[in-house]
């Protein structure tokens, strides 16, 4: 049961090229937005559809195929966990954020 603690899978497309961000020691890291959609009827039956941004982190050899292959606007399923995280911005606000570490990506689509 272990397994499923903590487990995100998710379908959608990139909304940018990926940022690839190299450390010093020679590791990179890759970040972007993905974006799913969903959809339901309201209440005079009209459907609405709706997109939702997760931020998506990618770290270790899977950086290497995000590099290479991925690129906005495509087709990918991702499944990682998910992280949170705060620093405090220029002006002192304590600023939030969701992401998702992914460990898994397959490419979908052409």
């Amino acid at each position: 049961m272990n397994a499923l603690r903590n487990k995100v899978q998710l379908i959608g497309r990139l909304g940018q090229d990926p940022e690839i961000i190299n450390f010093e020691d020679g590791n990179k890291m890759a970040k972007f937005a993905l974006a799913t959609d969903d959809s339901y009827k309201d209440k005079k039956g009209l459907k609405v559809e709706r997109a939702y941004w997760h931020n998506i982190v990618v770290k270790g050899g899977l950086v290497k195929v995000v590099e290479n292959y991925v690129t906005k606007g495509q087709e990918i399923a991702i499944e990682g966990k998910l992280t949170n995280r705060s620093w405090e911005d220029k002006d002192g606000n304590k600023r939030y954020m969701t992401e998702i570490i992914c460990n898994e990506l397959l490419m979908l689509g052409k």
